[in-house]
């Protein structure tokens, strides 16, 4: 390994030169020693050099959106060669399914314990409890969140209890008409949260904006937890201001409430910025230049002003995985970084309408 490599093994809140990043992260996956057998096979066919067109941030933008091609590509062949015959990979999650065939990528151990790392020094600064149980309603697989919320939970100091759920379940039931059947799901979900709520010292809930508006027509449960939990954690979905607002004064104002935007295929979740009063709306500021947002009118192309409303272009450059380029279901309005990073921050995440040709449907995830 060359000694310049050693920039993508840095932690995500290294303060990194973006260009020398770049260069280094085109040198890996694109040298035929250290790249995947995708991104080798796949650089044939792209009409510029990356190890020498791919100088700064924008000119990602030269990629192809190449995330549908994750639906049916071979999981081994997204594994860097860098990392020898036996690369220790903690999961193979997959997207949603919303809008299609599910995509994969692949998480190796490395990038997995520098995400963790991130979002517990995060979860701090946002005074988020320690040495708590926490009782986790979210997909284990093969959606990854779930065992995220895991792996928080004993790193933090306390015991995760896990309540499975099927978003693509809910999903399907909704665009088939069965609201009823998808509404006693999700009844069925909460009834399971009432049993540890009431029985176990649980210290932190983590789970969707949906989940969280069911539990909080029960009386009981939102008792109980403005008793006994300290901090919610919320992800999976989208929760505007006035719900966020809404909750935290109203529902939990006992709670600390402490939002994540992320997606599978930035392979990470971003917890809201540090010292946002109740009436701001939650923006997200991703650890770039490992992972950057632009926002974008998707007619044009052009990255909208500050402050305006456009659609989230996703890229996550890492030492696991390179996914440049990735127009997301997701509106957001344009923020700016705190200073010394690149791209953008956003805020007011809401999915689109439709995406690909298909119905958005949220469901519960």
């Amino acid at each position: 390994m060359i000694a310049s490599q050693a920039l993508l093994d840095l932690p995500l809140d290294a303060r990194i030169d973006p260009q020398e990043f770049l260069h280094t992260a085109m040198e890996w996956h694109f040298n035929p020693e250290t790249g995947s057998p995708y991104w080798l096979k796949r650089a044939k066919s792209l009409p510029f050099d990356p190890r020498k067109d791919v100088k700064r941030i924008e000119d990602l933008a030269l990629f192809p959106n190449i995330v549908d091609e994750l639906r049916d590509v071979r999981a081994e062949d997204l594994i860097p060669r860098g990392y020898g015959a036996h690369p220790d990979v903690f999961g193979v999650p997959e997207s949603g399914g919303t809008t299609g065939i599910p995509k994969r990528v692949v998480f190796l151990r490395d990038w997995a314990d520098k995400v963790g790392t991130w979002l517990d020094a995060r979860l701090d600064a946002h005074g988020f409890p320690r040495n708590v149980n926490w009782l986790a309603l979210l997909p284990r697989g093969p959606h990854m969140v779930g065992e995220f919320a895991r792996l928080h939970a004993t790193t933090r100091g306390g015991l995760a209890f896990m309540i499975d759920m099927d978003p693509r379940w809910v999903k399907k039931l909704i665009a088939a008409g069965k609201s009823e059947e998808a509404r006693a799901y999700v009844e069925h979900l909460v009834e399971q949260a009432s049993f540890l709520l009431h029985s176990q010292d649980i210290g932190v809930l983590m789970t969707t904006p949906p989940l969280l508006e069911r539990i909080a027509q029960h009386d009981d449960l939102v008792e109980l937890i403005n008793q006994k939990v300290k901090g919610i954690l919320w992800a999976g979905a989208h929760m505007d201001t006035d719900t966020r607002h809404l909750f935290q004064t109203e529902v939990f104002p006992n709670v600390k409430l402490v939002g994540a935007f992320g997606s599978t295929m930035i392979l990470c979740g971003i917890p809201e910025r540090v010292g946002l009063t109740e009436d701001d709306p939650r923006i997200f500021d991703p650890p770039s230049p490992f992972i950057t947002f632009s926002v974008i009118d998707p007619a044009s192309g052009h990255t909208v002003d500050y402050g305006k409303r456009g659609q989230v272009v996703m890229n996550h450059v890492s030492k696991n995985m390179l996914l440049p380029n990735n127009l997301e279901r997701d509106l957001a309005t344009r923020i700016a970084l705190p200073a010394g990073q690149v791209g953008d921050s956003v805020a007011d995440v809401a999915p689109v309408a439709q995406f690909g040709n298909e119905a958005v449907i949220e469901g519960v995830y």
